[in-house]
């Protein structure tokens, strides 16, 4: 009976062991398989002209009522005087079933988790005057796993819906108003067609206090030039890109460079295996590593993620010099939305929500001071 006993342990422990060790080999095929969609893409139309007039269409702007981006963890003072720019936020993809190519706009599980995302990150420009954050007929989470022309044409017509967006949020912006842009993974990739489309090049430029598509990576060679912004080289530079990627240690970021190299860059080439651009959102410049010391908080989320706690001093940052990515050493316990691979992509704006806060009222102030104040 022992003997039978301790067969049967053996079996099972060669059981896991034989499907941790097919995990381990085919985890990118199988969230694939969860996620991109099946089902053969339609063209979206064209949402009406005046879509962006009203408030129906944003999860956050001035005057809306239970705007989730005036949140602020407990021991945060929100009631100070707020700094000079209007803030244009592009939340990260929210819609994860495989119905549809992109999100409905009445879907409500996406629209809840949305809102959490703009809680939770967008919160962090709050200190300024105005915080924007559209909605989007967003590509699916599975847009970004697959090669199919119709994860590509999933991302244009997302893309649309945004640049309609801003164009409203322009239009309600004072001429001299500076300008904060920012986004995450799908909003940080639709934040670079921005800056390419709609800031290089033009007068706009000069209002841009910062841009930060956090959250995608940047090629430094094929993307940073077509953004017209540079890297932000130091941490009271105005007018510049902030950027970072988060993984722990052991990091396996095969899978988003992976989704990163299969899209041309923003000059229409190939993207090769050099580093993409890392900022160092503790110390506000490109590259280089700095210690948990100088994290003025992470944001820890609650269970259900409407509420979280600021944490001092608990996550480092190194800008990896192979690659780009930011690594922040052993894996914090943030909560249970840590990706394959040790890839804290959800947490990337949390890790650092303190230091984005502080960053983002450094660069307006010095943007004050360059351009001698602007309209409040």
């Amino acid at each position: 009976m022992v003997r039978k006993f301790l067969y049967l342990m053996a079996l099972l422990i060669v059981m896991v062991i034989a499907a941790v060790f097919a995990l381990s080999i085919w985890q990118n095929e199988l969230t694939r398989f969860a996620f991109v969609p099946r089902v053969s893409y339609g063209r979206l139309e064209p949402l009406p002209a005046d879509a962006y007039s009203g408030n129906s269409m944003w999860f956050a702007r001035p005057g809306l009522q239970k705007d989730p981006a005036q949140w602020v963890p407990t021991g945060v003072n929100a009631s100070g005087a707020k700094g000079p720019a209007a803030v244009f936020f592009i939340h990260p993809t929210s819609y994860l079933a495989r119905e549809h190519w992109n999100g409905p706009l009445d879907d409500t599980d996406t629209n809840r988790r949305a809102t959490f995302f703009v809680q939770g990150m967008a919160s962090a420009f709050n200190q300024q005057s105005q915080v924007w954050a559209p909605r989007y007929r967003q590509a699916a989470f599975g847009a970004f796993l697959t090669d199919k022309a119709e994860g590509e044409m999933a991302l244009e017509s997302a893309y649309v819906d945004v640049r309609q967006a801003f164009d409203a949020f322009l239009a309600n912006a004072p001429a001299d108003k500076p300008i904060v842009l920012a986004g995450h993974s799908q909003g940080a990739l639709h934040l670079m067609h921005l800056l390419k489309d709609r800031v290089a090049g033009t007068p706009l430029a000069s209002r841009i206090v910062a841009a930060y598509p956090i959250g995608w990576p940047i090629s430094v060679e094929h993307d940073l030039p077509k953004m017209g912004l540079p890297a932000c080289a130091s941490a009271d530079a105005a007018g510049c890109v902030m950027t970072w990627a988060s993984f722990a240690e052991p990091a396996d970021p095969e899978l988003v460079l992976e989704a990163y190299r299969t899209r041309p860059a923003l000059d229409g080439r190939q993207k090769d295996a050099r580093p993409v651009l890392c900022t160092n959102p503790l110390t506000g410049s490109v590259g280089g590593s700095a210690p948990a010391a100088a994290n003025l908080g992470t944001l820890k989320p609650s269970e259900h993620l409407d509420s979280g706690e600021l944490i001092p001093k608990a996550v480092p940052a190194r800008c990896d010099a192979k690659t780009g990515l930011l690594m922040i050493g052993d894996a914090p316990d943030l909560g249970p939305f840590v990706l394959p691979g040790n890839n804290y992509h959800v947490y990337d704006i949390p890790l650092f929500w303190a230091n984005l806060r502080a960053d983002v009222a450094r660069r307006a102030a010095a943007w004050e001071k360059l351009h001698g104040g602007a309209a409040r």
